[in-house]
């Protein structure tokens, strides 16, 4: 049987000035809305999705959906010159973010002049080290061998950062901590109060299957788990994977300062740090700070950089022994900033991404 797509669904990218009508799914927003949310996981909607799924052999049941349960979690936190990070914790990747930040506090990044091969190079090292510990450790948090608070023990932290060398690229292994398609949304009200939004299915359209007759296109987040026996990421029933999806936030004291996210896979803790680099260390301005040129690393001593990159610094990190590559333009390699800064005078200052689609509005 062949499988219902985005294809058939979504006939094509609207033309400008076209009306778009999608009563199907018009009417899966109405029973959604109308039940409080109840029908996305009871009754016909949920019956068309299991169908769906398991006409194209997959393992979704209704009781699947009916005992889903959302759950209200309290963020995983970094200090970081005087400010302070905010992330959703695992099963998400956020947390990497926050450990190479606890790293290069270690560092005088002020000192280093922006986008040179020293700032830069540190940088690496740190997601480098990092990543290695997030693939090592992170899963749903039900089957992880150490807690978020182990990975961000400052002492663990330090320790890791001692393994930078500032002058030669590395692999790294991971640590043993001691035991103990994306849209997002930057929101900020008169009131002070600030939201940090992100949502995505995974890979564009996700699994690429629209369930029929409902609008409602299934994600494909399963992807991030992997296969090897006894890994805390192993799939598994009624497990949750590894996640990439992080909505970020930073605080100045007990006030909130920024709502911020850098969609974009992998690339968004990666993208998280740079913001907060730019922001703490070099004081430069949200938009400023999404428009500067970007690095990512990819695995090994793989690293791509952007076209606006200063040549020196492309040359200087290939003589440290990154294997590196300049991207002649920008792409979506890079990730997709979205900023909202608050202002200690008062009101706001907002960023969106040059690279993509985005647009910041005040009203």
């Amino acid at each position: 049987m062949p499988r219902p797509t985005a294809v058939e669904a979504f006939t094509g990218a609207p033309r400008a000035g076209e009306l778009f009508r999608f009563p199907a799914q018009a009417r899966t927003l109405r029973l959604i809305a109308e039940s409080g949310g109840d029908a996305f996981y009871r009754g016909e909607l949920s019956e068309k999705m299991v169908a769906a799924s398991q006409a194209q052999g997959g393992a979704m049941t209704t009781s699947d959906l009916a005992s889903h349960q959302a759950d209200w979690v309290d963020p995983v936190s970094q200090g970081y010159r005087g400010l302070r990070v905010h992330e959703i914790p695992p099963n998400g990747q956020g947390i990497a973010a926050l450990m190479a930040l606890g790293m290069l506090e270690h560092f005088d990044i002020a000192s280093l002049v922006p986008d040179s091969v020293d700032t830069v190079h540190l940088q690496l090292e740190a997601m480098k080290l990092a990543f290695a510990d997030m693939y090592a450790h992170v899963s749903d948090p039900k089957s992880m061998r150490v807690s978020s608070a182990d990975m961000l023990d400052p002492d663990y932290l330090k320790q890791r950062a001692k393994r930078i060398d500032p002058k030669r690229a590395q692999v790294f292994g991971h640590g043993a901590p001691p035991k103990s398609g994306t849209v997002y949304l930057a929101a900020a009200d008169a009131n002070g109060r600030m939201v940090s939004y992100i949502q995505s299915n995974y890979m564009g359209f996700g699994s690429g299957v629209v369930v029929p007759n409902t609008g409602i296109a299934m994600q494909n987040r399963g992807a991030c788990f992997v296969l090897a026996a006894g890994h805390p990421n192993q799939v598994g029933p009624g497990k949750r994977p590894f996640h990439t999806i992080i909505p970020a936030f930073a605080t100045k004291g007990d006030q909130a300062l920024m709502s911020f996210g850098v969609m974009g896979a992998d690339m968004q803790p990666q993208g998280h740090i740079q913001m907060m680099i730019r922001l703490a260390d070099y004081h430069q301005n949200p938009q400023a700070a999404a428009d500067g040129p970007r690095w990512k690393i990819l695995p090994g001593n793989k690293v791509i950089v952007e076209h606006a990159m200063p040549g020196s610094t492309v040359v200087g990190l290939a003589q440290r022994g990154h294997d590196i590559r300049q991207v002649e333009r920008w792409n979506m390699e890079f990730g997709s900033a979205q900023l909202i800064y608050k202002l200690d005078a008062g009101g706001y200052v907002a960023a969106s991404e040059p690279r993509r689609d985005g647009q910041a509005v005040g009203f």
